[in-house]
């Protein structure tokens, strides 16, 4: 049997032509083929696995101390009978600012239409079944909010999703980050971080500070009237809430958005999330929320918790791959190996 392989397919993006940070267009999208993929002519079920902030699809290839990569890891599963041979996507939506939210916002991109570009080129060039039933969506952290929030939005095209410790319950998780900005604003040169990161130095604690806030503010609350081209929820001097603003920040909390979308999620036949019970951004509480809350609208899921923080959890994807793996139909036709 063949072994297991990654593709890099790189395209033009539509949906992120022109965006407001000039990010590229043209982006790499990784692609894990499972083992005997090039002995056969069968399809395979699609998950598309979405990288946290900083990270990009190239990420989950990196090689980490005492870690296994994401292929070694899928032909583990795999091997071992605990997943079905599956197809990795891992895409590209890294901004100036490091990351997008993968959500749709004038002031970074288009990312979650991006998204969706995706989906249809690796239906159209590799052999998917092209079905909401065999397509998950999976990710850690903003990659875990994210892939809820495709599938929130966009229950006709992902079927499945297993959401790591993504970010939920705003008023927590950016508390910390918020309660310092003003400190950070002042210590650092914010229009020559933002206008060039990649050339701005030293990278310490203040610019990774800023950058982290910027990417969220510039995905929840962009402005184009204001010469950074988005708005902060608080106010950069005294810190103080500014209410309206983060009235847009909670419009994307899934936990807000939970009523809305109830009928997106009880369409799934996954609703998968788990979180270390001692989450550094305080996760794990607006995770406890959230199941709480789709208990009460009847709305099936799967919650775990486990012993850990918000880093140095890949181990989980061993449970959720499993868990996506067994709520895809059984697979209806007998594997076609070629001549």
């Amino acid at each position: 049997m063949a072994e297991s392989r990654i593709v890099a397919d790189e395209f033009e993006s539509n949906a992120l032509t022109g965006n407001r940070l000039g990010d590229p267009a043209i982006r790499t999208t990784w692609i894990y083929l499972p083992p005997g993929y090039d002995d056969s002519t069968e399809r395979y079920p699609a998950v598309y696995l979405l990288a946290g902030y900083t990270g990009t699809g190239r990420t989950f290839l990196n090689q980490r101390p005492w870690e296994e990569d994401i292929q070694q890891r899928m032909d583990r599963l795999i091997e071992a009978g605990q997943c079905r041979p599956m197809v990795l996507v891992m895409p590209d939506c890294f901004t100036r600012y490091g990351g997008s939210q993968y959500i749709d916002s004038d002031g970074t991109g288009h990312y979650q239409q991006y998204l969706l570009e995706v989906v249809h080129r690796v239906d159209g060039h590799f052999r998917t079944r092209a079905s909401r039933a065999y397509r998950g969506i999976a990710g850690g952290s903003s990659g875990g909010f994210g892939a809820l929030t495709a599938a929130m939005d966009h229950p006709e095209v992902f079927g499945l999703v297993a959401d790591h410790s993504g970010d939920k319950g705003f008023d927590k998780v950016y508390s910390e980050d918020l309660r310092r900005l003003p400190d950070t604003l002042a210590a650092i040169d914010v229009g020559a971080a933002l206008a060039n990161p990649y050339a701005f130095a030293p990278k310490g604690e203040p610019f990774l500070q800023l950058m982290a806030a910027a990417a969220m503010a510039a995905a929840y609350s962009p402005n184009h009237a204001d010469p950074l081209g988005f708005d902060w929820p608080i106010d950069p001097h005294t810190g103080e809430l500014r209410r309206r603003v983060w009235r847009r920040w909670l419009a994307h909390d899934p936990i807000q958005r939970l009523t809305d979308r109830a009928e997106s999620l009880r369409s799934l036949r996954l609703l998968y999330m788990d979180c270390g019970n001692h989450d550094e951004y305080s996760i794990h509480l607006g995770c406890r929320v959230m199941a709480r809350e789709l208990t009460r609208l009847g709305i099936r899921h799967r919650y775990e918790e486990f012993d850990g923080g918000h880093r140095g959890t890949q181990h989980r994807y061993d449970v959720s791959f499993a868990a996506l793996s067994a709520a895809m139909p059984a697979e209806q036709a007998p594997r076609t190996v070629r001549p």
